[in-house]
């Protein structure tokens, strides 16, 4: 993932549209597939290694359930200000997570998916590293990994700080600048500022509509939702990031029925400052398309992904971030087709 901007198929916890997320047939898959990036999530187990998982709770992702021997450990807790209820990735050892299997985390939309549960087993970052290293795209680059952060602040209150420990997975393989193919992001600032201080890889900022960062959240900072997207905001995340991942809504959101409206100014904005400009989640299935690109009334039949797509690159969007990377090598259009 060079510092140059091109278009990117970033398989979004593997090809998790088709298996399980965050296992090696999942990635494996979407390499298949011809994505240019993967994109695991990070948490840590209790004994401090960093693990793939969609969220510190388990309980959706895996088989923890089934097991009796891990009955006692289901709990609740407060995480980023939200109460949780379930199994922790924390609270388990390494070995004691390699005894799970991953199942399908939307069995209602993904039944094919589904029946892999119990198939796969859990990886850790290093392993996705590996995979990654040793892994070509179709035309012969290198796989690019785009490393999430999730919950930094819960997790060093812990005294499970996940950044050091991504920085020495990095460092071990020699990825320690702009060119190396690897992009670090999260929803969280700070950590962000302190892989910057760290490391020479680039750097993504998540943004999602409507939130806050839980590190400003606990700093008390002022900003609002709209004031990260404002034109002072992205310029302020451009100092220490590359890119900005936006939640689809904040390029182009929808009326209340559902339908796609106007582009907003934010892509224009990231541009202006110097940021690429990734776009999350673009997922097949009529439940998470815009009405204009659903076909039928079946919330979990294939729409128009491609169209969905389209219109978001015209809208300025660099890369996509996707579930599905073999229905979204879509060519740039030269204008926003006309939504009628």
């Amino acid at each position: 993932m060079t510092s140059d901007p091109q278009q990117l198929v970033v398989a979004h916890r593997g090809a998790s549209g088709y298996l399980p997320e965050h296992t090696r047939a999942s990635y494996e898959l979407a390499i298949l597939q011809g994505a240019d990036v993967v994109e695991p999530d990070l948490v840590l187990t209790a004994d401090g290694v960093l693990v793939v998982r969609h969220e510190n709770e388990i309980g959706e992702t895996t088989d923890v359930a089934d097991r009796p021997r891990f009955a006692d450990r289901r709990t609740s807790k407060v995480v980023d200000g939200v109460v949780r209820t379930g199994w922790f990735a924390e609270d388990f050892t390494l070995d004691e997570l390699r005894t799970l299997r991953a199942v399908e985390r939307l069995p209602h939309l993904r039944p094919g998916s589904r029946t892999f549960d119990g198939a796969f087993a859990l990886m850790t970052f290093d392993e996705v590293l590996d995979l990654a290293a040793r892994s070509t795209t179709p035309d012969g680059r290198r796989v690019g990994v785009l490393a999430e952060i999730k919950h930094a602040t819960y997790f060093s209150g812990l005294g499970l700080d996940p950044v050091p420990r991504l920085l020495a997975a990095l460092d071990t393989r020699g990825w320690t600048t702009d060119d190396a193919p690897v992009m670090v992001q999260s929803f969280e600032t700070a950590c962000l500022r302190q892989v910057a201080d760290g490391s020479g890889v680039r750097i993504g900022q998540l943004v999602e509509a409507g939130e806050v960062p839980y590190d400003l959240v606990v700093a008390r900072d002022p900003r609002s939702p709209a004031d990260l997207v404002s034109a002072a905001g992205l310029a302020a995340a451009s100092r220490y990031a590359d890119a900005v991942g936006l939640e689809k809504g904040l390029i182009i959101p929808r009326d209340p029925t559902g339908r796609l409206l106007d582009v907003t100014p934010v892509p224009r904005q990231a541009h202006d400052v110097g940021l690429e400009v990734f776009g999350w989640t673009f997922r097949r299935e009529n439940r998470f398309l815009p009405l204009d690109f659903r076909v039928g009334t079946d919330p979990a039949a294939p729409g128009d992904l491609a169209g969905e797509i389209a219109v978001h690159l015209a809208a300025g969007m660099d890369s996509v971030i996707t579930d599905h990377p073999d229905l979204a090598r879509v060519p740039h259009p030269a204008a926003v087709p006309a939504l009628a």
